[in-house]
């Protein structure tokens, strides 16, 4: 099914930081463009035409299609300029950019100039070793793309340029005790804090299910003026899989269960800002739910952007994991804060 497969054939790797900073390569791999068709997705509720989900308003969506055999796995993603182009990564070591198109009605209705290219080590050469390059979590910030990774845990930074994304220039202390992140559930949430914040737009990192000892996710500001770890409050059964700040300063997060029996579901949680700081235990209220009785799949990536008119998107994406049984979707929602 969804994720048992995926997880046994990841047991046998091990977990280790690294700790060297590897020079910017002189090379890069081949971009490859990527032909994609997306068939518009209008009612969110199958089989029904409410849009409004609580607080979050349905706009529309799309099921992305590709007959390339590197297309998928899509993990995380970040709008380089808001509703339209965008960056990404896959959890099979690639960079993937496009572009979202809307329709006259502020409707997604199609992807464009979709390109991807495999991650390369600091010589330049792609790195085929998939559990080196298990990206996560990405947050883009003044041309700099910070991702984090799976497996071999670690945080990166990279200089975007999407006709040649290159080595790492330099990886983050990312504070939490290695020894605490689990093999693969580690870092998929990187993110920016609120520029206008207590953590002064400092980089804020969340793991998936790597928990302490009551249970709670470790997390952890690694920038900014307040430094330093804190948790998560699980709620359920449900891991985290991406999150971003709102204007606000509250961080949205994006949660997805799984069970053999009844599927995947995937939730919105809204954790309050002013709580997030060292030694703190975060929590917030579920702002939405969903199960297979909606149009998702495995909802791992995540965005907040302001529209032209004003009105707060947030935009989520899933990870088909290269299976037949799974989709590669992008959603799209009005977050209303009345």
């Amino acid at each position: 099914m969804i994720f048992s497969w995926r997880r046994a054939r990841r047991t046998l790797f091990a977990c280790m930081l690294a700790c060297a900073s590897p020079a910017i390569a002189g090379q890069s791999a081949p971009v490859e463009t990527v032909e994609i068709s997306a068939r518009p997705i209008s009612q969110f509720h199958v089989g029904h035409d409410d849009t409004r989900f609580g607080p979050l308003e349905f706009v529309g969506g799309l099921e992305m299609t590709s007959p390339a055999r590197d297309f998928g796995a899509l993990s995380g993603f970040r709008f380089l300029k808001p509703g339209s182009d965008f960056i990404g990564v896959a959890d099979t070591g690639f960079w993937f950019f496009g572009t979202i198109v809307h329709d006259a009605d502020k409707r997604p209705s199609g992807i464009e100039n979709f390109r991807m290219q495999q991650m390369v080590d600091a010589s330049g050469r792609p790195i085929d070793r998939k559990w080196e390059v298990d990206a996560e979590g990405l947050a883009v910030k003044d041309g700099v793309a910070t991702v984090g990774f799976e497996r071999d845990q670690r945080v990166a930074q990279f200089k975007i340029d999407p006709d040649n994304m290159k080595a790492p220039v330099r990886q983050l202390d990312y504070l939490i005790p290695a020894q605490e992140l689990r093999q693969n559930r580690g870092f998929e949430t990187v993110t920016h804090a609120n520029p206008y914040g207590q953590h002064a737009g400092g980089l804020v990192v969340v793991s998936e299910r790597s928990l302490d000892k009551a249970g709670n996710v470790y997390a952890a500001i690694i920038e900014g003026p307040h430094k330093g770890v804190f948790t998560v409050k699980r709620g359920g059964d449900f891991d985290i899989t991406d999150g971003a700040f709102l204007p606000g300063g509250d961080l949205l997060l994006l949660e997805r269960s799984f069970s053999i029996g009844r599927g995947v579901k995937m939730r919105l949680r809204r954790i309050y800002g002013e709580i997030i700081e060292k030694g703190a235990v975060a929590d917030g209220p579920v702002l939405m739910e969903a199960d297979m009785g909606y149009q998702i799949d495995n909802m791992e990536g995540l965005d907040v952007w302001t529209r032209d008119d004003g009105a707060l998107m947030v935009s989520l994406i899933s990870d088909d994991n290269h299976s037949i049984l799974q989709r590669n979707l992008y959603l799209e929602f009005i977050l209303h804060q009345d």
